[in-house]
């Protein structure tokens, strides 16, 4: 098992994360005593339809102050409305650690959400610090960051054409309501293309040969299910006109790759790029996280071409992320970010490259890969 680095609040929570990405082996491994209801396992499912009360009845047996682990719940949204009661009468005689891998249902059918009894907590994929910075950059970029790509390496390629096949196309095509399987694989493999890109709706529905609208819900399904991640447009105080549009990115670069159908080709330039914004971009989103630091991620980008690849925005700070897939640093990388300081629109700005130096470039600092990700985890960038 890999230690994470995410911590136990002392509070009932919920902890939502991509499947796959380990919450249920870390709940284990923290909570090997608590009552434990697994709603992936039919018989669990079955059970609890059959007699609802057994639900209450197994939970007020336990001594108090028992952990009470209901593992993706959003297949059980009603049994919220018992937690939130159990709360609301016994208050922290139990607590409760809530996991799941898609608001979609939550959402559609406006369940109970405690009310604020429970706090959030979000998981994400392995993170640089939790693999000791002991990686090789072109295989997290082909094979991306989930657990079991890492715990068994020989089997890298099969886990990830399964958690394509298996999850992302039939599960969430449920969780979609998809009637044309057929144009929704179509969807999934644009969508892996335009990854890290700023998105044309109409050209990828004519591309997927389906509606408009229907590629907006299926954009949502992804998100909602927690596959794909809006990375909204900047606009603040710049003296230029500033892009609108948001990008989308998926929440990991093996698995963009494997929906692209791309598990199996050689790394191309392009393709590198934005991979190694979508590995950036994780890292960024689970320190946030982990640091409770709040605050919002967007990039910005003018018409004719000048970019920042990430902001992070919290009150009157304003931070900006470059990130450069090549071995040098050049000036020019960071033009667009340094004008934004000088202007006093940000704050503060840093360079990313795969090179091995640290550099001054004005008023960035600029970093290798590992050095930024110990600088971020450190709390040194968005500190």
């Amino acid at each position: 098992m890999f230690a994470r680095r995410f911590e136990l609040p002392g509070h009932s929570f919920f902890l939502f994360g991509p499947r796959g990405t380990g919450k249920t082996t870390w709940l284990r491994h923290l909570l090997p005593d608590a009552l434990w209801f697994d709603l992936l396992r039919i018989q669990t499912v079955l059970g609890l339809s059959r007699q609802p009360d057994s639900f209450r009845q197994q939970i007020e047996a336990r001594p108090r102050g028992h952990w009470v682990v209901v593992d993706e719940v959003q297949r059980m949204p009603s049994l919220l409305s018992e937690v939130h009661a159990l709360i609301a009468e016994h208050g922290r005689a139990h607590r409760f650690a809530l996991s799941g891998s898609s608001a979609r249902k939550l959402k559609r059918l406006d369940v109970d959400l405690l009310a604020g009894r429970a706090i959030n907590r979000q998981f994400f994929p392995l993170t640089a610090s939790e693999l000791n910075y002991d990686f090789d950059l072109d295989r997290v970029l082909r094979l991306g960051l989930l657990p079991q790509i890492h715990a068994e390496p020989d089997y890298a390629l099969d886990s990830l054409d399964a958690y394509v096949a298996n999850y992302v196309r039939e599960e969430i095509q449920q969780e979609a309501f998809v009637r044309n399987l057929e144009s929704f694989a179509r969807f999934l493999e644009v969508a892996a293309l335009v990854n890290g890109q700023v998105v044309n709706v109409a050209g990828i529905a004519r591309d997927a040969g389906v509606a408009r609208p229907t590629v907006q819900g299926y954009f949502a399904t992804l998100v909602d299910t927690l596959i794909g991640f809006w990375l909204p447009a900047w606009r603040k105080r710049s003296k230029v006109k500033e892009v609108a549009s948001p990008k989308f990115y998926l929440f990991d670069p093996g698995v963009a790759r494997a929906l692209g159908g791309r598990l199996r080709e050689p790394l191309d330039g392009v393709e590198r790029g934005f991979l190694l914004e979508t590995w950036v971009l994780h890292e960024l989103r689970a320190a946030i996280a982990l640091r409770n630091l709040g605050g919002r991620l967007h990039y910005w980008r003018t018409p004719s071409g000048s970019e920042v690849d990430f902001v992070w925005t919290r009150g009157d700070r304003a931070i900006g992320v470059e990130v450069k897939a090549a071995p040098a640093w050049k000036h020019e990388h960071g033009v667009p970010l340094k004008r934004l300081i000088h202007e006093g629109t940000l704050t503060a700005g840093h360079g990313v490259y795969t090179g091995s130096a640290e550099l001054k470039d004005g008023p960035l600092r600029v970093w290798p890969l590992e050095r930024f990700f110990k600088q971020l985890t450190a709390g040194h960038v968005l500190g």
